[in-house]
C-alpha cells in the first residue's frame, strides 16, 4: 500500500478502490495514431478524437472534477481529485487533452463566473466536449502580462473585443477561450476585465485563429485576432476592472498553487508516445554505441544521469510535501518551486539525451535512423515551451524571492 493510501480518509480509500477497478477494465487501447508529447502539441483530428473520448469516459466515470460541486458537472466529492490522479498516474492512462480547460479555465470560472454561466460551461468543459484555450500573451504583452492591449468597449449589455493574442495553445480547436482585456486605457490594472468568449461559432465572424509553425514542425500555438466581436456581459468574471485579480485566480492554479487540483491522467507507455524521464534517458544510453562500448559505459555521462535521477527524485519527494500542511509553511513555495524546477528538469534530461545521442539526434521524426524515432530532439526543442509558459523561469524565481522569501524587488 502506497503512502497515500495509508493516510486516505474513509471516503477517499472508497474512492481509490473504485477508481483502481474501473482503470482495470477501462484503461483505453494504444492509439492507432502518434500521440505528441503532450496536449499543448495536439495537431490532428485523429489525435485530439482519441485524447477526447478518454477523458469523456474517465469524466463519466466519475474520475474527473470529483471535488467539482455537483450542480457545476462535478462529483462533489472532499480531495478526491488528487485519488483519482494517483490511480491514473498508477495505471499509466494517456493524458487529459482539455490541460488549459481543466488547469485554468475551470478554476476561475468555478470561483469568478455567474451561477447560470458555471452550470452551463463547466460540465462540458470537465468531460472534454468543449476544449478552451487562454487568451493572455499579445505581441506587445508577454511577461509584463499587465501590459495587454486587446480592448472590449461597452454597448449596452454587450462587448465588443478588438486586438491580437498571441502563442494561444490548442486555439485552433477551442470552443471557448479565458481572455484577459483592457477595458479603461487609463489604469494599467485597474482598467483590465476578465471574460469568457465562444471563438469557434464565431470564426470568421469576429474571430481569427493562424496557427503558427514551431521548430518541432508542430501547430500547438497559434495567433487569435479579433475584429468587433461581441459577447453578452454575463460572459465577463466578476467585477469591471478586476480582471488583475481574476487573472491570479487562473495563473495560481497554472503553476500548481491553487486550491482545487487539476485532474491529471498517467504517462501512456506505447510506441506511438514518449516520456521524458530519466528511465528513458538510461534506456538510450544502454542501447547507444560509443567507442566500442556503450554511452551508459562513459563515466561522465553516467555522472550527468546520476544527477537526474536525484533531481527527479527530489522533485517527487517535493510533491508528497505539498501534500503536507505542515510544511506548507507559504501557500506558494513548494508549488512554484516545483513548476520552476520541473520544468527545467525536463528541458536538462533531453538535453542529456541530445548529447548522447551526438550526431544521431540531427535524425528527426519519419527518418527510419533516428534513435528513438526521433523523439528526444523533439522533447528538447518543446521543452523550452515548458520553461516559458505560466511565466518564464526568471519571473518564477523573482515570485520566489520577492513574495516567498521576503527579497526586495529587482530593478
Amino acid at each position: 500500500m502506497s503512502e497515500s493510501a495509508r493516510k486516505d480518509t474513509p471516503e477517499q480509500a472508497e474512492f481509490r478502490t473504485y477508481c483502481r477497478d474501473w482503470l482495470a477494465d477501462n484503461r483505453p487501447a494504444d492509439p492507432s495514431v502518434r500521440l505528441p508529447l503532450s496536449p499543448l502539441e495536439i495537431m490532428t483530428q485523429e489525435q485530439l478524437g482519441y485524447l477526447q473520448a478518454w477523458q469523456k469516459s474517465a469524466y463519466d466515470a466519475g474520475l474527473v472534477g470529483c471535488d467539482y460541486p455537483v450542480e457545476a458537472g462535478g462529483g462533489g466529492r472532499n480531495d478526491c481529485q488528487r485519488v483519482a490522479n494517483e490511480e491514473m498516474i498508477r495505471a499509466r492512462t494517456p493524458f487529459f487533452p482539455n490541460v488549459i480547460g481543466l488547469g485554468m479555465a475551470a478554476p476561475t470560472v468555478l470561483y469568478h463566473a455567474q451561477e447560470s454561466v458555471k452550470r452551463d460551461l463547466l460540465p462540458r468543459l470537465l468531460s472534454g466536449e468543449d476544449i478552451w484555450c487562454q487568451g493572455f500573451s499579445e505581441p506587445g504583452a508577454g511577461s509584463d502580462l499587465a501590459n495587454v492591449q486587446t480592448f472590449a468597449e461597452r454597448k449596452g449589455d454587450k462587448w465588443v473585443i478588438n486586438g491580437h493574442k498571441v502563442w494561444t495553445s490548442l486555439a485552433h480547436f477551442a470552443e471557448w477561450m479565458i481572455i484577459l482585456l483592457r477595458t479603461d486605457k487609463s489604469h494599467k490594472y485597474d482598467g483590465l476585465s476578465y471574460f469568457v468568449v465562444p471563438i469557434r461559432s464565431a470564426l470568421g465572424k469576429g474571430v481569427t485563429v493562424r496557427p503558427l509553425i514551431k521548430i518541432t514542425g508542430e501547430t500547438g500555438f497559434n495567433e487569435v485576432l479579433f475584429e468587433d466581436l461581441e459577447v453578452d456581459d454575463c460572459y465577463r468574471l466578476d467585477e469591471l476592472g478586476k480582471g488583475w485579480q481574476v487573472a491570479m485566480t487562473t495563473l495560481l492554479h497554472e503553476r500548481g498553487a491553487g486550491e482545487l487540483q487539476t485532474p491529471r491522467a498517467g504517462g501512456l507507455k506505447s510506441k506511438s508516445t514518449h516520456a521524458t524521464n530519466t528511465s528513458n534517458l538510461m534506456d538510450l544510453a544502454r542501447n547507444t554505441a560509443r567507442d566500442g562500448k556503450t554511452a551508459a559505459d562513459d563515466p561522465v555521462l553516467r555522472d550527468r544521469m546520476m544527477q537526474m535521477v536525484i533531481r527527479e527524485e527530489a522533485l517527487k519527494h517535493n510533491q508528497r510535501r505539498a501534500r503536507v500542511p505542515a510544511l506548507l509553511d507559504h501557500p506558494m513555495r513548494l508549488q512554484l518551486q516545483n513548476k520552476l524546477l520541473s520544468s527545467e528538469n525536463s528541458q536538462d534530461i533531453a538535453s542529456l539525451a541530445v548529447d548522447i545521442q551526438g550526431a544521431a539526434s540531427s535524425l528527426y521524426l519519419g527518418d527510419a535512423n533516428a534513435p528513438s524515432g526521433g523523439q528526444w530532439p523533439m522533447a528538447y526543442m518543446n521543452s523550452y515551451g515548458m520553461t516559458i509558459a505560466a511565466g518564464t523561469s526568471e519571473v518564477q524565481r523573482n515570485i520566489l524571492g520577492e513574495r516567498v522569501l521576503g527579497m526586495p524587488k529587482s530593478k
